[in-house]
């Protein structure tokens, strides 16, 4: 499935490049292409914005892997490379003898895509290690946006707009539930293409510090009859703005979905929990009229 993902998204890019050379838009040549100077033994580590989809190594001079979501490292191939090369599909690294290299020496092009763009760079052999970069942060500059679906966000995107919603001075509360203390509240409810922003605020009023240990979001009957004829479903959001964590006094965060219905015979429960031996749960339902009832931003 890795694989594949990997291929779909390399063929969206090749498409988007056709598109914009017909349409007329500038096409990017090696020789205008920003250039990196790699070493032997010193990996470069590009930092990107926003969650990495894949990265191309034209050559197999270069390997390289992702260590986290928005780093990829690369290294100048050598019989001792220590880092593995999860990147460079094509190559067999295994078979290649130790490369040569001369100063000022092409090496290949390494192509770095991640939710709305492309970057591009040229990666030129140095001899020696003075003043060799071994990070470098994808800028705006070098950036050759993606055309997309206008439905599909990347995280940089829902953070904005989360930040937004988070930063509104507008308190109405839509549901709100108290017990042990507690008032979880949902303040508001947007909806933006096929998203769907809940902006949920807690408060604690005892001098008891709240640990999250779970937060759930579920589908569920109103009325439960028999156990056996029930059915919960859990939605999971794909973004929240902040971590889940302790808090003394006040816990505030923005969840994201995508588009979810239900019918009038369910409800919305967001269920907080802290650790079992605590025992301090709150529940809160929403009906689905105040999911129709969303506002935009």
């Amino acid at each position: 499935m890795e694989r594949i993902r990997k291929t779909l998204a390399l063929i969206i890019v090749m498409i988007t490049v056709l598109v914009n050379a017909q349409s007329g838009k500038k096409v990017t040549n090696i020789e205008t292409l920003p250039a990196v100077y790699m070493t032997e033994d010193v990996n470069l580590h590009f930092i990107s914005p926003e969650p990495i989809q894949f990265v191309d190594i034209s050559t197999n001079k270069l390997v390289g892997d992702l260590p986290t979501d928005n780093i990829a490292r690369i290294k100048i191939f050598n019989s001792k490379s220590e880092v593995s090369d999860t990147l460079n599909l094509k190559s067999n690294s295994s078979k290649i003898n130790k490369y040569k290299f001369s100063n000022g020496q092409l090496l290949g092009v390494i192509t770095v895509v991640g939710q709305s763009f492309m970057a591009q760079y040229k990666a030129i052999y140095k001899k020696n290690k003075y003043n060799i970069t071994t990070n470098i942060e994808v800028q705006p500059d070098d950036m050759q946006p993606l055309e997309f679906p206008k439905e599909t966000f990347s995280n940089k995107e829902l953070t904005n707009f989360a930040m937004r919603i988070f930063e509104l001075k507008d308190k109405k509360q839509i549901r709100s539930v108290k017990d042990l203390k507690l008032n979880l509240s949902l303040n508001h409810i947007y909806v933006i293409d096929d998203y769907i922003f809940l902006d949920l605020s807690i408060e604690n009023s005892s001098n008891l510090s709240y640990d999250i240990n779970q937060l759930k979001f579920t589908i569920d009957d109103k009325k439960i009859y028999k156990a056996t004829n029930s059915q919960t479903i859990e939605l999971k959001p794909i973004f929240r703005l902040f971590g889940m964590n302790s808090f003394k006094k006040k816990y505030h965060n923005i969840f994201v979905f995508r588009k979810f219905t239900f019918p009038n015979s369910k409800v919305l429960k967001i269920r907080i929990a802290e650790d079992p031996i605590s025992g301090r749960t709150i529940e809160l339902k929403v009906k689905y009229k105040d999911i129709l009832e969303a506002d935009t931003i």
